[in-house]
């Protein structure tokens, strides 16, 4: 989905605003995309502080809706945010590279090893998050990453 009116208010109800069910209508609108052959679900993970201050994952709350809908396996702890990155909102693209390098980590690479990933955001905007995330997956062993968002945003559109 294009990152327009509607998806950026449901985005934030479920960022900020606490409302953890709309990750099941997120999760209902990804699953009709997911490419067959996806044998593993990997939320992009918080750092444990953003974790704690907000209380929760939204991208975990969407892979676990996914997992649940189309019966795909979830791992929620394959993949850690090991450094804190500013909030990326207002950095151009090479700005977030640049702040997400080497921010995750796999622990146990056995459980990537040949798995056909679908690495799940709620929104992708300039990709900079989803290549450290999928860098990381594919150098720890995964046989391919698939990118799974709610929405988009466009090439013109910000952030």
């Amino acid at each position: 989905m294009a990152y327009g009116d509607i998806a950026r208010r449901l985005a934030l109800k479920l960022k900020y605003g606490g409302r953890i069910g709309v990750a099941e209508t997120m999760a209902r609108l990804i699953a009709r995309q997911v490419p067959p052959g996806i044998d593993l679900l990997v939320p992009v993970p918080l750092h444990r502080w953003r974790l704690w201050t907000r209380g929760y994952n939204q991208a975990a709350l969407i892979a676990g809706a996914l997992a649940r809908r189309l019966g795909i396996a979830e791992d929620r702890a394959v993949l850690t945010r090991v450094r804190r990155t500013p909030v990326l909102r207002g950095m151009g693209p090479k700005a977030r590279s640049r702040a997400v390098a080497g921010a995750f980590r796999v622990g146990d690479a056995t459980r990537l090893r040949g798995r056909h990933v679908g690495l799940v955001d709620d929104v992708l905007t300039s990709g900079a998050t989803a290549q450290a995330c999928t860098r990381t997956l594919l150098r720890a062993g995964a046989a391919s990453v698939t990118i799974l968002c709610w929405a988009r945003v466009l090439p013109g559109d910000g952030d």
